[in-house]
């Protein structure tokens, strides 16, 4: 189901990021994300239920700079 909140999400494995973009237009870097968790966050139908519930406030994180068009 699509999120009114994340616009995007990529899970890199190789790093144990969680890439989120938001509908905002800010993205931010999840790190140590568990791979199981990742594929919870997926598959789950609120993603943004999902994310408050399980990512914000768990994991550290870093906000990416936008690029200026």
């Amino acid at each position: 189901m699509p999120s009114s909140v994340i616009k995007q999400a990529r899970y890199r494995a190789d790093e144990a990021v969680l890439d989120i973009l938001f509908t905002t237009g800010r993205r931010y870097l999840y790190r140590g994300v568990p791979p199981d968790e990742a594929e919870r966050f997926a598959a789950a139908f609120s993603k943004g239920r999902y994310f408050n519930a399980r990512i914000r406030d768990r994991y550290d994180f870093t906000e990416v700079a936008s690029v200026a068009s």
